[in-house]
């Protein structure tokens, strides 16, 4: 069963990499295992062109190029524009394709290896595709009695529902143009009866974070963040965001706290180019039949941490494999760990000097079921 198209038209047009992150999550159909999210497009970047300066196109480049830093560095590198003029004196040299957007805007895509090159050289910070998921819970209270979920996408609509409808639309494409900026791969909730059963609007606001955390199940995705705002007050945003067994409160606009969030998760995401390789070995259990076998490969052909990969040993259902890890067992822990794929079992520390490092999985992949039979 997949999700129809008109769920997510609204965001498409605005956020193409959000939308792109959203249609190959919701499509995905009723059974099809899902797991941290590959993030496309992370080196495009369609920036104002300003007709009035004296060198439009290449201001128009340096300004995609920091959005495209931001994303795969982080924000602390790419507000340091001494270092960026250091490593990318001319933006140009690693544009790949540009073409003209729309309301006097341009197109940029960049060299994503050529980049990542300088940013491992130069020891800074690189994050790869493979990006966890975050499905946003917003209650809003728009004042005289008009509170409201934001939801994925729009209902049918009267007159009369016409312009509550367009400023809950207006609110979700804000956020998700904050979450595109960062590469943040970011959904909402459908809404359907499933949903509207497991969740209301003051279990949210009431801080009922429990029966939320049960309501995302459905979803798979990594982490949630809850989020409750009361526009025509002074009162501030309130944020809970829940990653794991981490649970963080933040105030504040939803800029600073989607911007919180892509910091914190390169954090620990993010590989340094100075990280060195370090050979894992990685036993996975449970892999019991030849597409079973497949979907890991796949998997761990997809981590960006991984190097290379080679097959050391099978025996019975249990695959033996010998990984160069930029960054060590750790680091490829944390990115397996979020997979649907995967469940952990066990670390093996090195035990001696030079040994490698064993890290135990069992393949057990979950089914993601959504019912989109009530959805507009």
């Amino acid at each position: 069963m997949l999700i129809t198209q008109k769920i997510l038209s609204a965001g498409c047009v605005r956020h193409p990499l959000i939308c792109a992150v959203a249609v190959l999550f919701f499509s995905i159909g009723a059974t099809l295992p899902v797991q941290a999210v590959d993030v496309p497009m992370l080196f495009t970047a369609e920036v104002p062109l300003d007709q009035e300066s004296d060198n439009p196109r290449d201001d128009a480049y340096k300004a995609a190029l920091i959005e495209v830093l931001t994303r795969v560095s982080g924000s602390e590198f790419s507000g340091n524009l001494q270092a960026i003029d250091e490593l990318f004196p001319v933006p140009s040299a690693y544009v790949t394709q540009f073409r003209p957007g729309a309301d006097d805007t341009l197109w940029v895509s960049f060299d994503d290896e050529a980049i990542e090159r300088i940013l491992r050289s130069s020891g800074r910070l690189v994050w790869g595709r493979d990006r966890p998921l975050t499905l946003v819970w917003l209650a809003v209270d728009w004042g005289q009695g008009k509170r409201e979920i934001i939801a994925a996408g729009d209902p049918e609509r009267t007159q009369r529902q016409g312009r509550s409808i367009d400023r809950n639309r207006l609110l979700r494409e804000r956020v998700l143009a904050i979450a595109q900026n960062r590469g943040l791969p970011l959904v909402f909730p459908l809404l359907d009866t499933m949903d509207l059963q497991g969740v209301t609007f003051s279990d949210i606001w009431g801080g009922f974070d429990e029966r939320i955390v049960a309501a995302s199940k459905r979803y798979d995705a990594n982490s949630i963040l809850i989020g409750r705002i009361r526009p025509s007050s002074s009162q501030r945003n309130r944020w809970t965001y829940i990653f794991g067994s981490e649970r963080r409160s933040w105030t504040g606009p939803p800029e600073m706290i989607v911007g919180q969030i892509a910091d914190m998760l390169a954090a620990e995401f993010a590989v340094g180019g100075d990280a060195p390789l370090e050979m894992v070995t990685l036993n996975i259990s449970g892999v019991e039949s030849v597409d079973a076998y497949g979907s890991v490969q796949k998997l761990l052909s997809g981590v960006s941490l991984i190097e290379s990969f080679i097959i050391a040993e099978v025996a019975g259902d249990t695959v033996s494999y010998k990984v160069e890890v930029r960054g060590g067992a750790e680091r490829l822990r944390r990115a397996l760990r979020f997979t649907s794929l995967l469940e952990q079992e066990r670390d093996i520390g090195s035990g001696y000097p030079g040994a490698d490092s064993t890290l135990e999985f069992f393949y057990s992949p979950k089914e993601l079921i959504i019912n989109s039979s009530n959805v507009s």
